[in-house]
């Protein structure tokens, strides 16, 4: 019985070793995709923390092999902008930059090796960008959601780099497209793109308090409250801008007070989204 499989081994690797480096890459392709998704499972920090950085450059490793394999430029999109998010941005703004820059140009090359129509998507101005993103189809919308999400969380962090929040109208057209073709994608976060501008700009820039308070209820009845994140972006976003800090309050008990079990596939980023409640309540007296 061992001689046979160690017999059976030996043909394996051997017709492996015998098929293209594309071939074989793409028969991991599952494998990658349900690693991001127990990314998002894990309720350890630190564990998913170590996981996830060292996998990402396991990626890019297969990536250089396999140069045009889209399903890889979407994962390092999603994992990359992910990490920024949950490990990053509160402790490194800096460096948190850098990464959803990565991000934001995974996305990219992603839209470009599945749409013609997308190339130097981030290097067109508005107005060509605006016509381009007409061409879009609902097989682009994961691509256009991590380019948009990556592209404003670095303008987030940018804000003092005059460049940077002129690339923000880009970035609203791209998140107006995503509306457009499939706004429940990823727990709705595209309503919490267009509650958090209009929150976050002043009026005379077209920011509206009430069109903010709109998109975050439209995300929470979506999701029924299940996805902490939102509560989290509410209370910054609009209930800050808006001075009322009852309501600021009650957003940021109720992700303090929910199971991150409530959302399975998302329980990482409800302990995230615990671990920036915490810190937006010790930001309170800065905020009114």
């Amino acid at each position: 019985m061992a001689t046979k499989r160690t017999l059976l081994f030996f043909i394996v690797v051997g017709v492996l070793s015998c098929m293209p480096q594309h071939l074989i890459i793409k028969q991991m392709e599952p494998i990658l995709n349900n690693t991001i998704q127990a990314f998002f499972e894990e309720s350890d920090l630190q564990i998913a923390e170590q996981a996830l950085s060292s996998n990402l450059k396991l990626v890019e490793g297969l990536l250089k092999s396999d140069p045009q394999n889209s399903t890889l430029m979407l994962i390092l999109s999603e994992g990359y902008a992910g990490y920024a998010l949950a490990f990053v941005e509160d402790t490194n703004p800096e460096r948190a930059r850098m990464l959803y820059l990565r991000a934001r140009d995974f996305a990219a090359q992603f839209l470009q090796a599945n749409n013609s129509h997308f190339k130097h998507l981030v290097q067109q101005p508005v107005n060509a960008l605006t016509s381009i993103l007409k061409k879009a189809q609902p097989k682009d919308v994961a691509g256009l959601f991590w380019l948009g999400f990556s592209w404003s969380s670095y303008i987030n962090l940018a804000l003092e780099d005059p460049s940077a929040i002129m690339d923000l109208a880009k970035v609203e057209a791209i998140m107006k497209r995503v509306l457009e073709l499939n706004p429940d994608y990823f727990y709705g976060a595209t309503y919490l793109f267009f509650g958090s501008i209009y929150g976050q700009k002043p009026a005379l820039l077209g920011g509206d308090l009430d069109k903010a308070k709109a998109f975050f209820e439209k995300n929470f009845q979506l999701t029924r409250g299940k996805f902490l994140l939102s509560y989290v972006y509410a209370a910054r976003f609009y209930a800050a801008q808006s001075l009322d800090e009852p309501l600021f309050d009650q957003y940021l008990q109720k992700v303090l007070n929910s199971s991150i079990d409530i959302l399975p596939e998302a329980r990482l980023l409800n302990q995230v989204a615990k671990q920036k409640a915490q810190r937006l309540l010790a930001q309170k007296d800065e905020l009114f």
